[in-house]
Order: C-alpha cells, then sequence, then structure tokens
C-alpha cells in the first residue's frame, strides 16, 4: 500500500515534517483542579488532574516531596472494534510511562505527602495516543496551578516507505516500519521519554529524533497558546 506518493505527499496529503491538524484547550472540567482537552488528527483527548491533595494509599505517600499517579485509558467506543472495558496490559505500561514523562517537570518538594493524579481518557483513537497524553497532561497539570519547570510535549517521529517523517497516523504506525515517540521539555531540551520500535539505522534514529524534537517545538506553542487563552479568560472573568 502506498503511504507516500511520487510527489513526496503523505497518504493524507502532508509533508514529511508536518504534523497533523492540532487543538488544545484548557480548563474545560469544572470540577477537576485542571484540566484540558486535545485534539491531534483523529485523536480526541480528555484530561483532568486533582491535586496535590493526601491520599489514602499511604504506601504511595514520600515524607519529602508529592507523587505523580496516571492513569491512561482508551474508552470503548474510541476504536474501530470495541475495546474491552477497564484497564489492560498496554494501558497499565502507558500510565506508567507517562508518569515517568511528566515527573521530571513538576515541582512537587513543597507538597510532602501528597498525590497529584491525572487522568487521561482516550475519547478517540487515531495513532499517537501516548504523546497526546502527555501533551494534553501536562497543558492540565499547568492548569491545576502545580508549579513546573516547564510544559512537557511529546510527539512521535517514525520510518514510512524507507523515509522518516513526522506524527505518524494510525495508517503510517500500523503499515510503516518504526515509530520513535518522545517528550520533552522544550525549554531545556531535556528529553524525558525516548522509545523505539521498528528498524532504524544510526542515521535515521538520529533524523527521528531530530525531527521528533522539532514537532515537539511546534507542539509547544499551540500548548502556550491555549494556557494563554485560558488565564486571559479568568483574568476577563474577574474584571
Amino acid at each position: 500500500m502506498i503511504l507516500i506518493t511520487n510527489n513526496g505527499k503523505r497518504d493524507d496529503g502532508r509533508a514529511y515534517d508536518e504534523i497533523r491538524p492540532l487543538k488544545i484547550e484548557a480548563g474545560v472540567l469544572e470540577r477537576a483542579d485542571g484540566s484540558a482537552y486535545l485534539e491531534v488528527g483523529g485523536n480526541k483527548v480528555l484530561v483532568a488532574v486533582y491535586g496535590p491533595r493526601e491520599s489514602y494509599i499511604r504506601r504511595l505517600l514520600k515524607p519529602n516531596t508529592g507523587v505523580i499517579r496516571c492513569r491512561y485509558n482508551m474508552a470503548p467506543f474510541s476504536v474501530d472494534d470495541r475495546k474491552r472495558p477497564g484497564p489492560d496490559r498496554r494501558s497499565t505500561e502507558i500510565s506508567k510511562i507517562t508518569a515517568e514523562a511528566l515527573r521530571p517537570s513538576l515541582m512537587l518538594e513543597g507538597f510532602p505527602r501528597s498525590m497529584v493524579d491525572v487522568f487521561i481518557e482516550i475519547i478517540e483513537a487515531e495513532g499517537g495516543t501516548r504523546c497526546a497524553g502527555i501533551t494534553a497532561a501536562s497543558v492540565a497539570l499547568a492548569d491545576a496551578g502545580i508549579p513546573m519547570k516547564d510544559l512537557v510535549v511529546g510527539c512521535a517521529a517514525g520510518k514510512v516507505n524507507d523515509e522518516i517523517v513526522l506524527d505518524l497516523s494510525e495508517k503510517e504506525d500500523k503499515e510503516g516500519q518504526a515509530d520513535v515517540p518522545i517528550a520533552m521539555m522544550p525549554r531545556t531540551e531535556e528529553i524525558t521519554l525516548l522509545q523505539s520500535d521498528g528498524d532504524l539505522s544510526e542515521e535515521e534514529f538520529g533524523k527521528a529524533l531530530d525531527l521528533a524534537m522539532e514537532g515537539c517545538r511546534q507542539v509547544n506553542k499551540v500548548q502556550i497558546e491555549a494556557l494563554k487563552t485560558r488565564y486571559a479568560q479568568d483574568a476577563g472573568s474577574d474584571s
């Protein structure tokens, strides 16, 4: 199946270094401490943040810092073939790596023995949901007013028809040759998540990593605009 045409365009009409249409909103849920909604391509992601607050699970608390806990979940109707409700091995893994990707940005030392809970709900899935979830979760954490060193943003590059491309669609992810999802803090370019699946040469891996980092910078601009819009709304309501 042809995923890149003779004129260099991908199956969905994008250039090799072009991300899918992206939309982010902050503060979409009234009853959460922080929240965000994200659409990228056919992905629709809703995130709610609660905390910092004391946890009833004492064994998870730390005496000198707060703890972040994430729950990534795909709704049964998020994919073409109805997904069985509840956690599975994949969602458990992504929940864990999401918490690890977000933790370096959070300044939780001022909240000892507390818990920050992040709930990531994939309403519709179309490739790249772990990066979309991390990106939306970081905006929701900022919306909750939790002190942060920087936002965390996720994006992926991969190999399709022997070409390195940015932000793989579901079709490219399934039928392509490799996938390199990352998360990073754009200001310092510190990478907080790096995974690789498929066959890549050392040169191809370096090119994919550079392209994914550039994608993160692009997505970060939309994150910042979403938070600016949210703060402007709050300022307007207070006046």
